[in-house]
């Protein structure tokens, strides 16, 4: 729902009118025909004034572990995925995009190899959880998806700060980045909410990282990590580290070795990602995995190996990339999201 256009519909009536709209929106009623508190006249006019999504859903995926993976399009055509992530435990997580594509070519990731379209507003952003809440209760997200969210800094707040309206707190809300300094230390600077930092680092050393991640060549790790630890020194909260395990590329225990160096055991939290395969490069075995954990924890950096979901409709991490291919199983939603 583009809220700013909703305000402006209802700029005419009492205040509560739009809270009372958004607060039916964010328990997930199905559309406007369900805001029952709303006298009939408006709702109408809201139909025919404000789109319920700034979304469409063109294909919506479900994998054999329960994730969902929705391609929307928006009003002027871009493409734009995000997933909901169903656990054993009882959580449901979605992982949103912040834009539709992404300019900065991580060599392993699917998004990086498709066209850069925009920035996303905040609504489009909100818009996407909207549509898993009308599915499910939600409770966590993360900023994962298509796109750099540093680089779409303001939207990525805004639509960051709705969400406990959803029933996501701010606690369990993590915006990730692959050191894109400006938004960082915006972030470190103005967050003041308990939102989770997470860092995409994926080698422990400038050069290997930069030919993996060419955004290394303008904002080195010195840099990256020093604004990382002031975060976590401002917070005391460590941030996390997103590591994905390449076969021969960033695997090896000497290489785990100087990634504890690298980050000592106060201000991190690793998470090693089995590498889900995008053409380019091999995922690391089980062994090889293990080998390197131990490294970690010999040097008490706390890690863990992330649980991949829904990798059989390449809806895992690095694996977003607008594809419309029917694998998995299709759900009927072809409609507005």
């Amino acid at each position: 729902m583009d809220l700013r256009l909703l305000e402006q519909t209802l700029s005419d009536r009492p205040a509560y009118r739009a809270r009372q709209v958004w607060e039916w929106t964010a328990r997930g009623v199905a559309g406007y025909e369900a805001m029952t508190s709303l006298p009939r006249a408006l709702r109408e006019e809201l139909v025919a004034s404000v789109p319920f999504s700034t979304l469409t859903v063109e294909t919506e995926r479900v994998s054999r572990d329960g994730t969902v993976k929705t391609l929307f399009r928006t009003a002027d055509g871009h493409p734009v995925e995000a997933v909901l992530m169903r656990y054993r435990d009882g959580r449901r997580s979605i992982c949103l995009s912040s834009q539709s594509g992404c300019p900065l070519t991580c060599t392993f990731c699917a998004t990086g190899q498709m066209a850069f379209g925009r920035n996303l507003t905040a609504s489009e952003i909100v818009d996407q959880a909207l549509h898993f809440r009308r599915q499910a209760e939600v409770d966590h997200a993360v900023f994962m998806g298509m796109g750099e969210p540093m680089l779409n800094f303001d939207n990525v707040l805004e639509a960051a700060r709705r969400l406990p309206d959803l029933g996501i707190t701010h606690r369990r809300t993590t915006i990730s980045t692959v050191g894109w300094l400006p938004g960082l230390k915006r972030f470190v600077d103005e967050v003041d909410q308990p939102i989770r930092l997470a860092l995409s680092l994926h080698a422990p050393d400038d050069e290997l990282r930069s030919r993996m991640m060419p955004v290394n060549d303008r904002y080195p790790l010195r840099d990256v990590l020093a604004e990382c630890r002031r975060h976590a020194a401002a917070t005391n909260r460590r941030v996390f580290v997103e590591y994905v395990m390449l076969a021969g590329v960033n695997d090896s225990p000497e290489q785990g070795r100087a990634l504890a160096a690298l980050l000592g055991p106060d201000d991190f939290k690793v998470n090693l990602i089995p590498y889900n395969p995008t053409g380019r490069y091999d995922g690391a075995p089980r062994d090889r995995i293990a080998a390197f954990i131990a490294q970690l924890e010999r040097a008490r950096v706390p890690a863990t190996v992330r649980l991949t979901r829904g990798r059989d409709i390449e809806a895992a991490c690095g694996q977003l990339a607008a594809s419309t291919k029917a694998r998995g199983r299709r759900t009927p939603a072809q409609a507005r999201a």
